[in-house]
């Protein structure tokens, strides 16, 4: 969701900066990139080691209202392309899931505002017992589906998510936002999304089960 499908990133990162700011302590861009993607405890814990002196809980509550206040007065920023993909994909009947390390209540105010029904099924960080990289959130998205893992197409914008979907099986394309995404961990990687299509996704699902 963050990066892929809207860009929340930098609501992230000016949280994460006045919390750790706020204990006296300072956090740099590349603290800030070294966390893009990662399970918000894992994060957290980071952010603990930075100085502030508060439990992983409160530390995720705390960046998840900060970002969900940007979000609620500023609108959500879409990511060029993806909303258009998805409102296609839905159009054709084709089953998705959104698979999050954002919790539950960021990732469904999200979903809500989308103006059409986006998803059959939402992951979010608290679903899920391992966070990316680990294949679990995946695993658990193709689950809620009905559907194997190996038949899904995975979009991600970081490192740990497309460890994490790769892992699980799925076919994997990796949009680069932030950070960059070693090229091992997708099977292609485009600049952006907009302009690509589910004929794109179809082609390249095809191609990765004939290998």
């Amino acid at each position: 969701m963050d990066g892929t499908l809207i860009d929340s990133e930098p609501y992230w990162i000016s949280a994460e900066n006045r919390l750790v700011e706020s204990f006296g302590g300072v956090w740099t861009h590349e603290d800030a990139l070294s966390v893009v993607g990662s399970g918000l405890l894992s994060s957290a814990r980071i952010i603990q080691s930075k100085g502030v002196e508060m439990e992983a809980q409160a530390i995720v509550d705390y960046l998840t209202d900060s970002v969900m206040t940007e979000l609620r007065e500023s609108g959500i920023p879409w990511r060029p392309g993806a909303r258009e993909l998805l409102q296609e994909i839905r159009q054709a009947g084709v089953p998705t899931a959104l698979v999050t390390m954002s919790i539950g209540r960021m990732a469904n105010h999200v979903v809500e505002n989308l103006g059409f029904k986006g998803f059959d099924a939402v992951v979010s960080g608290d679903d899920v017992e391992n966070p990316k990289p680990h294949p679990e959130p995946y695993i658990a998205g193709a689950h809620a589906l009905g559907v194997d893992v190996r038949e899904c197409v995975a979009i991600e914008d970081s490192p740990p998510g497309a460890a994490s979907a790769l892992s699980a099986g799925a076919t994997v394309i990796g949009v680069p936002f932030m950070v960059d995404i070693p090229a091992e961990n997708t099977h292609a990687v485009w600049s952006t999304l907009d302009g690509r299509t589910l004929n794109d996704l179809s082609a390249l699902h095809a191609k990765v089960n004939v290998q």
